[in-house]
């Protein structure tokens, strides 16, 4: 049964009580505020494992609540999943170049809502995977010392820019990052990434990989995330 501590920030009581409601009855300590001020000030005392924050708050805003979280370093590992409106993608990718680290679109289930939750804690309990640190997913390894691709024991060409792309999403699974979270990963003196030609080199790496070329999704509007196996 799990026992991770929870923060709930949402100004509509609702939603509080149904996000509280379906995390308690799985075994998720939770609290509940409902605006970034009274967040900001029980992160500090209550020291949750998880924040499910609401970007469209009356004051301090989710994005003030998001950047002020990932700024200090007393918090700054703290996962954050973003509650967002249907349809406001620009918002989803601020948050997530904030430093959020999932994001659920109202209305929502309480299915995905644990489905979420479940994923980032498990993500976070797991071990970071080092910079340097060979990378093997099912039939993919990855070697940043050696600058090797491998699918199913065979060599993968690459280019120097496919393979900060791949190495970059392929340490984090299941995560999402925007375009311009990529641009800053992948940039090199050899090639100026731009926003237009990940997307060029998405599909030149899915092609490359063959059959694990699906492990690489796109989430719409958003970016692109390494399928979390």
């Amino acid at each position: 049964m799990a026992h991770e501590k929870i923060l709930v920030v949402d100004d509509e009581e609702d939603i509080r009580e149904l996000v509280r409601y379906n995390l308690e009855r799985n075994g998720y300590e939770v609290s509940c505020v409902s605006s970034g001020e009274e967040a900001l000030d029980v992160i500090r005392s209550y020291r949750p494992e998880l924040v499910v924050l609401d970007l469209m708050l009356p004051g301090i805003d989710g994005f003030e609540v998001c950047r002020t979280i990932k700024s200090d370093p007393k918090t700054e590992h703290l996962p954050i999943i973003m509650l967002t409106a249907k349809g406001e993608e620009s918002d989803v990718v601020t948050g997530l170049e904030l430093g959020a680290e999932d994001y659920i679109v109202k209305p929502f289930s309480p299915q995905v809502l644990l489905a979420r939750v479940r994923a980032v804690l498990r993500r976070i309990a797991r071990e970071p995977v080092e910079e340097g640190s060979v990378i093997q997913i099912a039939d993919l390894v990855v070697h940043p010392g050696k600058r090797e691709v491998l699918v199913k024991g065979k060599p993968v060409d690459l280019t120097s820019t496919e393979f900060r792309i791949l190495h970059y999403l392929a340490r984090r699974p299941g995560w999402v990052f925007t375009r311009q979270q990529i641009i800053d990963a992948a940039r090199g003196d050899d090639y100026p990434v731009t926003d237009r030609s990940v997307d060029v080199h998405i599909v030149s790496l899915r092609k490359k990989m063959g059959a694990l070329g699906e492990y690489v999704e796109t989430v719409r509007g958003v970016g692109y995330r390494f399928r979390e196996i």
